[in-house]
């Protein structure tokens, strides 16, 4: 007697969607329902796993498959929200590419909250943030995760740090050196930032004004220059492993 196979299967696609989920009928339109109609050829019957950002991930299976839309039975949760860390990755907006992976990787990689941060040599001052979250959602349908980070609203330099919590730690990559970043995230242990600067670097001013601030703390990514994605995703990956993330 052969095994039996695994329900749903590894293959069954992943959509992330906005409406809450529970048992019960569920009706998608869109590009949602184009990708699972004309991109993966769902047939009534075959099964889809949702997730939603609050109550974990769900088992779907289709009853109607139309031509531009489908409806969908919600059966059963397959998994809890995940346990999100909490991290948050200030970075200056970088160009639509560059800027785009950063936030793929940031989701990858578990950040709970993405904010954008305008300095004086930020190249992009208006970052598109819906385009932003796409490529997270994107990432996390990908990539099994059942949370998306947030996506705050941009802030100015000046702003972000005359207001910041002071129970969180702010993690200052700085191009010209710092602390080994490791050493100080196990020393510095709670919620936490990571603030990576623009690809010309924080200008004088700025860099001696997020030093003295009591919540940051300079730290050195290595004895290489990091282009600023680069560090974004070395910076958050050191804090996942000194936080038992990994």
């Amino acid at each position: 007697m052969g095994a039996v196979p695994a329900w749903p299967p590894r293959s069954t696609p992943r959509l992330f969607v906005e409406t809450a989920l529970a048992p019960g009928s569920l009706s998608l339109s869109g590009p949602q329902a184009h990708y699972l109609v004309s991109v993966m050829r769902t047939k009534p019957g075959d099964p889809v796993k949702l997730f939603d950002d609050v109550s974990g991930e769900w088992l779907a299976v289709a009853s109607v498959v139309g031509k531009r839309d489908l409806t969908l039975d919600v059966q059963e949760r397959l998994r809890a929200r995940e346990a999100v860390p909490d991290l948050w990755l200030v970075a200056a907006p970088l160009k639509k590419g560059r800027g785009d992976w950063m936030a793929e990787k940031a989701c990858e990689l578990g950040v709970a909250r993405l904010v954008p941060v305008v300095t004086r040599r930020t190249v992009v001052d208006k970052p598109n943030t819906e385009r932003l979250r796409a490529h997270m959602i994107e990432a996390a349908e990908q990539c099994g995760r059942t949370a998306v980070p947030e996506v705050a609203e941009m802030v100015k330099l000046p702003a972000l740090l005359r207001e910041w919590p002071a129970e969180r730690a702010l993690f200052f990559a700085d191009e010209l050196g710092g602390a080994p970043a490791a050493a100080a995230m196990r020393e510095r242990r709670g919620p936490a930032a990571i603030l990576i600067g623009p690809e010309g670097g924080f200008d004088d001013e700025e860099r001696a004004a997020i030093r003295a601030h009591p919540a940051a703390v300079g730290v050195a990514l290595g004895p290489r220059i990091l282009r600023a994605d680069t560090a974004a995703a070395a910076a958050v990956a050191v804090w996942m492993a000194v936080a038992g993330d990994w």
